[in-house]
């Protein structure tokens, strides 16, 4: 019997997940088919019979606008939202607006996937020249951050994610699941894998190959000791989940010329 539950997500599809563009900070909302998904997570969460007393998101749009579709799905737009850079998606540095396609055409596919899935490697650090450098670092939100903007990262490993949300995580989240809240957190593909590998215990080596899918719920249940009763498990059709993660795992590959 699990002591502590919490719903997990990585947020409907972007614009830019669309265009299979290295998104990171840059703010974008969801696309059409992103809406569509966000809306579908809350009916199907609506269905399962949950119901959340408190939600976390990051400070990027496309988090809050999916946690703000699900919760009216399922009837909830009263429940109050938290919002963190903390949460925010890994920063790809350099990256950040380059095509993965592209860029497995010209590093190779397993450079891409080192560079979109490993544990501790870090991308080349973006620069004031970047072409989104001044949208990311002048955006009013990161004033009201618990750090400094200078002291905001320009790159980060998988594990530098970890480390920037696990402060979020011991003194805001888990505090208020001890105190029996049911928490329903909309974050990102790397956020969310950071924090999966935290409370599963996901070893450097297996975190490669973890993938999330945009938009579907994960279900985690811990233990008095937050530790976990299981496997996570994604919550609706498992078919159609295996081949939203396939198409995941495309997105860093050379694209087929068609014929």
């Amino acid at each position: 019997m699990a002591k502590y539950r919490f719903v997990l997500l990585r947020h409907g599809e972007g614009a830019w997940n669309k265009e299979n563009r290295f998104c990171s900070w840059v703010d974008q909302r969801l696309s059409s088919d992103g809406i569509k998904e966000a809306q579908n997570c809350g009916k199907h969460l609506k269905a399962l019979g949950f119901e959340f007393d408190l939600v976390f998101t990051s400070v990027l749009s496309r988090s809050i606008q999916t946690a703000w579709l699900i919760l009216e799905e399922m009837g909830q737009e009263w429940v109050p939202m938290q919002s963190s850079w903390r949460l925010n998606e890994r920063h790809y540095g350099a990256l950040i607006g380059l095509n993965r396609a592209e860029m497995a055409l010209n590093h190779g596919e397993e450079q891409v996937k080192i560079w979109r899935r490993s544990y501790d490697v870090t991308p080349p650090p973006i620069t004031e020249s970047h072409p989104f450098y001044e949208e990311i670092y002048n955006d009013r939100r990161y004033k009201c951050s618990d750090v400094s903007q200078d002291n905001l990262p320009r790159a980060e490993s998988l594990k530098d994610v970890l480390d920037r949300l696990l402060p979020y995580w011991n003194e805001k989240i888990v505090p208020e699941l001890k105190s029996g809240k049911m928490i329903l957190i909309s974050a990102h593909g790397n956020s969310s894998r950071a924090l999966l590998k935290h409370v599963q215990g996901i070893s450097d080596e297996d975190i490669i190959n973890v993938t999330l899918p945009t938009g579907v719920p994960i279900l985690i249940e811990l233990d008095e000791n937050l530790r976990p009763l299981g496997p996570h498990q994604f919550l609706g059709d498992q078919e159609a989940i295996q081949a939203a993660i396939k198409k995941v795992e495309d997105q860093g590959k050379v694209k087929a010329v068609e014929k």
